[in-house]
């Protein structure tokens, strides 16, 4: 019996192996490259001493890095309600398999597919004050009497991004919800129609809390991804108008690639990854206590 219980953990870790191997190299090692580069001041032109922690106390008295991180916190606090509910909705719409539904859910989920550089150069051109879609429609329409520039205002140029971004992807929430709402014992939400449940307080008492698990993963796909938010505003807005739009992962890049510091930009990476790290589990611990009975 012990021959054969040590053959079937050896029979394990050989199919773990490559597995382990591809995380090994693929994840631990830069991860572990990224830790050592923040630790000096390497350029991206070359060269570089080793000088400890200097980055990160330099990162401390860094008020744009800090400008960036309060503007990304401010874009993920909007734009992950706006996801949950939107997708929410649609799933409530949406979840039964009726051929018309299937069809709505496969129309509202395809922006997903698209690329986020083609979806965000789609929406610049949609918005643009010359030649945009919209402002063309709106004016026509009189509804405007002039075009709206999106780009020159930081508040106008912020929802023109929060737009296009949840065109982009709330259709992976609404498929996230639909997955979860299907789960549920169909007898569960029988019954309670027969008991006399009104469809909001099925929703409210049935739906939402055996959907929660679902709920935490779509948070926290949405938060991360908008904390690491870099492509639409590298495309839509520059950074501009006078840096008003800068995230943190894009001042990471201006300061990695433009500035050619490599080694501060590590810093800067160790210090978001750190930040989103302890948002993710103080988010998981609150959704655990509140499951714990």
């Amino acid at each position: 019996m012990e021959g054969a219980r040590q053959r079937e953990q050896w029979q394990a870790w050989l199919f773990m192996g490559p597995a382990l191997l591809f995380v090994a190299i693929f994840v631990l090692a830069p991860v572990a490259q990224l830790v050592l580069t923040s630790l000096t001041d390497r350029s991206l032109l070359g060269g570089g001493r080793f000088v400890g922690v200097e980055n990160y106390l330099r990162i401390w008295r860094d008020s744009g890095f800090w400008r960036a991180l309060g503007f990304t916190l401010k874009y993920t606090l909007v734009l992950t309600p706006i996801l949950m509910t939107l997708g929410f909705a649609l799933a409530l719409l949406t979840f039964e398999n009726t051929a018309l539904k299937k069809v709505t859910r496969t129309i509202v989920f395809l922006p997903v597919v698209i690329g986020l550089s083609s979806s965000s150069l789609l929406w610049f051109w949609l918005l643009d004050e010359q030649v945009g879609l919209f402002n063309k429609l709106l004016v026509d329409a009189h509804i405007l009497n002039e075009p709206i520039v999106w780009f020159v205002s930081a508040d106008l140029a912020f929802w023109a991004v929060t737009i296009s971004i949840t065109w982009k992807v709330v259709g992976f929430g609404m498929v996230l919800f639909v997955s979860g709402i299907q789960a549920i014992d169909a007898d569960i939400l029988e019954a309670a129609v027969v008991d006399g449940a009104g469809y909001w307080s099925r929703v409210r008492l049935i739906i939402l809390p055996l959907t929660r698990r679902v709920l935490l993963l779509t948070t926290l796909v949405s938060a991360i991804g908008s904390l690491l938010a870099f492509d639409q505003f590298y495309i839509m807005t520059s950074g501009g108008p006078r840096g008003q739009t800068f995230t943190a992962v894009y001042w990471i890049y201006q300061n990695s690639f433009g500035a050619f510091k490599l080694g501060y930009g590590a810093a800067l990476s160790v210090t978001l990854t750190l930040i989103i790290l302890i948002f993710s589990a103080l988010q998981i611990a609150l959704t655990a206590r509140s499951e714990a009975p």
